[in-house]
């Protein structure tokens, strides 16, 4: 299954499940937590995440209550958010050091993108979240 790091390599984390579904998020907290245009994430259930090295070197931004941020307060890379009502985690896919096996499948908050971006592949765009795949 897919790992991760930091940057710094300070903090390292594991999934032990497959990426149940990803995205690009275009939200401005996640413009403004990445620094870029948008996010890419991979969501996978929140037991399947464990961190293997570096737990003592992470940090935490509660975003709001259904969101937790956890970052490296070495070298600042924001790694993944804890959503714990909905019992997953959302893995930044940048931060993987392998192949996840799936690719974001659509844009999420593009009422919200910034305004210098354009979007310009084919995936569907959504003006806020995606509607639920039941």
């Amino acid at each position: 299954m897919p790992n991760g790091r930091c940057l710094c390599g300070a903090v390292q984390y594991e999934t032990s499940a497959a990426f149940i579904y990803a995205g690009n998020c275009h939200c401005s907290q996640c413009r403004q937590a990445s620094g870029a245009a948008f996010n890419s994430f991979a969501g996978v259930p929140l037991d399947a995440l464990r961190v293997t090295a570096g737990e003592e070197q992470l940090s935490s931004y509660a975003k709001g209550r259904d969101s937790v941020l956890r970052f490296c307060k070495v070298c600042g890379s924001n790694l993944f958010s804890i959503k714990p009502e909905a019992g997953v985690a959302h893995i930044r896919m940048g931060t993987l050091t392998e192949e996840p096996g799936i690719a974001p499948k659509a844009h999420l908050f593009v009422g919200s993108k910034a305004p210098w971006q354009d979007i310009t592949d084919d995936l569907p765009q959504f003006q806020e979240h995606a509607p639920r795949v039941r």
